[in-house]
């Protein structure tokens, strides 16, 4: 690629990426519960002596919200069907032991973004892919009603092990190859250069070299979006104002209760200087000294007050209601559950329900396209994949027992096993029964030995 060109494509998409980047870590400064109520400003006309509380409380629903969210939707990942079994295995070996992290990690992080990346490559005549922070990937698509990736230009940071400065990194990605580019912080466009990072083995001399260049055989950019939903949306730009207002009503609450302590002093000719030489004796000697002049004679009253408890609680409880139904989740309240039946817990699962299928229905499209890239490298044929999604929630299984064993004689007993509460593999269930079936009938068709008959006849 051209350096000149290269250097008016990373100008021109990396300058709007800017209010991305800072929508994105807001949302995952929020997910570790630092909320803005931390870094809220002294007023400076707030008078310290006056008002010494300053608790700042972060509220953890946002991270709730999106761990319940991930719990649901990957604690068991999804499953792949493409038709052939020793080609599942195949695809099984390729997603490896971390499957389940890694579509967590995803669903988390296009939680938080709005959308999450994939990435693949081979190394070692191996297919790997991992996630790619969000925050980094800048897609570029074509026009097209059914628009298609046409590059991707990928941007991070890196430390200059000679000089130790820190160096932009910038990858620009298409369908055949990979070119890489860097330039100092803080330096202007026209300073990028090339950057020789990828070390490529030379098949004529069986030298390694290093280039700035890497080709790939994929035919396809190597990068997978998987969407949070249709609109790209983070979770947290529809509760971030409900948090934020838990947040400074909840703290305030706190603040008045270590300040005020319910007790006004009402001074009259006080003899010092301020308010806080007044507190400090207060404290220290119990007495405070007053004015004894016949005009105005020095007084001390107090003045207890009753902090407005109910409508502080009610104004939480209403927004703590509304973080879980705008928020689309399951609010942990112990009051919401007990011994509730299937259809209830269907009810409370039913926010959660349509934001995961709204997930669902995007990371379908960026898994297949994943199962498909790793059927091209292996050579596998792929025409159709069939995903299974599996929802982690609590359920009634006495009531799902019931309706299992009621089944029996209507459906086949393969639904039932699958739908059965303690079966987590329905394939192994089934060669478990066949096993036991054929041990049982082994054990009632041994054929009898007749014994003698001893007695005299």
């Amino acid at each position: 690629m051209d350096l000149n060109v290269a250097i008016e494509l990373i100008k021109k998409y990396t300058t709007g990426h800017n209010d991305f980047v800072m929508k994105a870590d807001i949302a995952e400064r929020y997910y570790r519960n630092k909320t803005d109520i931390l870094f809220k400003k002294i007023k400076p006309d707030e008078d310290k002596n006056i008002r010494n509380a300053d608790n700042r409380v972060c509220s953890s629903f946002y991270s709730l919200l999106v761990n319940q969210k991930a719990s649901y939707i990957f604690t068991a990942p999804p499953l792949f069907d493409v038709g052939n079994k020793s080609a599942n295995k195949v695809i099984t070996e390729v997603l490896g032991d971390a499957y389940a992290k890694k579509c967590k990690d995803l669903c988390i992080d296009a939680s938080n973004t709005g959308i999450a990346w994939v990435h693949y490559w081979a190394n070692d005549n191996e297919f790997n892919w991992a996630p790619v922070k969000s925050q980094q990937i800048i897609p570029i698509y074509n026009n097209d009603l059914n628009k298609k990736l046409l590059s991707v230009l990928r941007c991070y940071d890196e430390i200059d092990g000679n000089t130790g400065k820190t160096l932009y990194i910038y990858e620009v990605w298409n369908d055949k190859e990979c070119v890489a580019f860097k330039k100092e912080a803080n330096t202007e466009f026209e300073k990028i250069t090339y950057y020789n990072k990828f070390e490529i083995c030379n098949t004529l001399t069986g030298n390694k070299e290093i280039t700035n260049t890497y080709k790939h055989n994929f035919g396809r950019v190597p990068f997978i979006a998987f969407a949070n939903n249709n609109i790209n949306m983070s979770d947290l730009e529809n509760i971030k104002g409900l948090i934020d207002t838990y947040d400074k009503v909840y703290s305030g609450f706190v603040n008045d209760l270590e300040d005020i302590q319910e007790i006004i002093f009402i001074l009259t000719g006080y003899e010092g200087e301020n308010l806080g030489e007044f507190l400090g004796n207060l404290k220290k000697y119990k007495t405070v000294k007053l004015d004894s002049d016949i005009e105005v004679k020095g007084d001390l009253k107090t003045l207890t007050i009753d902090i407005p408890v109910e409508a502080r609680e009610k104004l939480l409880t209403m927004t703590r209601k509304a973080i879980f139904e705008q928020g689309q989740g399951v609010d942990p309240e112990p009051g919401n559950f007990g011994n509730t039946s299937g259809v209830a817990l269907q009810y409370l699962y039913s926010l959660l329900e349509l934001k995961a299928g709204l997930l669902e229905t995007e990371f379908k499209l960026g898994l297949s396209e994943l199962v498909r890239a790793i059927c091209d490298y292996k050579g596998i044929i792929c025409d159709n994949t069939v995903q299974t999604w599996t929802r982690t929630s609590i359920r009634n299984d006495v009531e799902l027992s019931e309706i299992a064993r009621n089944s029996k004689g209507i459906i086949s007993d393969n639904t039932i096993i699958k739908n059965h509460p303690w079966v987590e593999n329905p394939e192994g269930e089934i060669k478990e029964i066949q096993k036991q079936e054929e041990s049982l009938e082994g054990k009632y068709t041994q054929p009898v030995r007749k014994v003698a008959d001893t007695d005299d006849e």
